[in-house]
């Protein structure tokens, strides 16, 4: 049994190293996958109800190529560490919820339909920034990912990633302040109406909007939900509540606005027999209230986690033998 057991541990610790290596390469990959994920289109003219699916082939190559990634790794992950060993298999089902929620923000009629209500564009990018980032970064798929790489690969980005100047940039991007500072930017800068319609009209904008929505809210969940010390997860418990606060208060300035901020929205709300300021309101709520909630239970989530590491803290004290 001991020597099972040192095996066990052997296997977890080359898990971790693998897990350190190729997770800042395995990042720069996703982000420059992220274009062909995030999806582009420019708003119509006054039309019917747009419920179409939405199956551009870069988008579906896109979502196969991650899932038959994420199974390939976690396949070859657990024949060598053991089944639910590196990956659990409750993380591999947080991936596979994330990544059906992406499907349906990117691939379902939401996806058109968000072209002509700014309601609709609302739930889609609070899809991508509560629900699918944070059940992504719960499955782990940079460690999946990399173990679907030959070894020569992994040990190239290995070495890539252990440079000092990329170390030090994933570094500031994954601490909380910086992914708490670079996802509120992302989210009131892009809600600006200029910039807003900007991505409306524009192929290249709308890509932009979306990784930045997608690609700060994984940086910011992911440093929220990593293990971490007991100061550092309650360091976490006030990023997320803060994240929610001002989030919340968006969607408020949204909801309670007497004016339509976007005016471009007007025409396809008006043909679909829809107020925009209605419209907007909506759009404002799903931001206030459901968005807020998820933050709230993930909140909860840390702080009950913060409560069980100090309980630790103090039994293994009451436990330690007195000099």
């Amino acid at each position: 049994m001991a020597a099972t057991a040192r095996d066990h541990g052997t296997q977890d610790g080359g898990v971790r190293t693998i897990e350190r290596r190729g997770l800042r390469a395995a990042v720069g990959a996703s982000l420059a996958a992220a274009p062909l994920v995030a999806g582009a289109h420019v708003v119509p003219g006054p039309a019917a109800w747009s419920l179409h699916w939405s199956l551009e082939p870069w988008v579906v190559a896109c979502l196969a190529v991650s899932a038959l990634g994420y199974a390939s790794g976690l396949a070859r992950l657990w024949s060598r560490a053991g089944p639910g060993r590196g990956i659990s298999r409750a993380q591999a089902a947080a991936f596979a919820g994330g990544w059906l929620a992406l499907a349906v923000a990117l691939v379902s009629p939401l996806d058109p339909l968000g072209v002509q209500l700014f309601s609709a564009h609302m739930i889609q990018h609070e899809m991508l920034m509560v629900l699918v980032a944070p059940l992504l970064c719960l499955g782990r798929p940079l460690v999946a990912w990399t173990w679907a790489m030959p070894p020569r690969w992994r040990r190239r980005a290995g070495r890539w990633t252990a440079r000092r100047g990329w170390r030090s940039a994933w570094g500031a991007m994954t601490s909380l302040l910086g992914s708490w500072a670079l996802h509120a930017a992302a989210l009131w800068g892009w809600h600006a109406p200029s910039l807003f319609q900007a991505a409306l009209h524009d192929n290249g904008i709308h890509v932009l909007q979306h990784i930045s929505f997608l690609g700060t809210a994984l940086l910011f969940w992911w440093a929220a939900l990593r293990p971490a010390s007991r100061r550092g997860q309650g360091h976490a418990i006030v990023y997320v509540f803060t994240t929610m606060m001002h989030t919340s208060a968006l969607g408020a300035l949204l909801t309670l606005s007497p004016a339509v901020w976007y005016p471009d929205y007007l025409p396809s709300a008006l043909a679909l027999g829809i107020d925009p300021l209605e419209d907007q309101q909506l759009g404002g709520l799903v931001m206030w209230i459901p968005a807020g909630l998820a933050y709230v239970v993930a909140g909860l989530a840390l702080a009950l986690r913060w409560a069980g590491l100090r309980s630790s803290d103090r039994i293994d004290g009451e436990l330690r033998p007195a000099r």
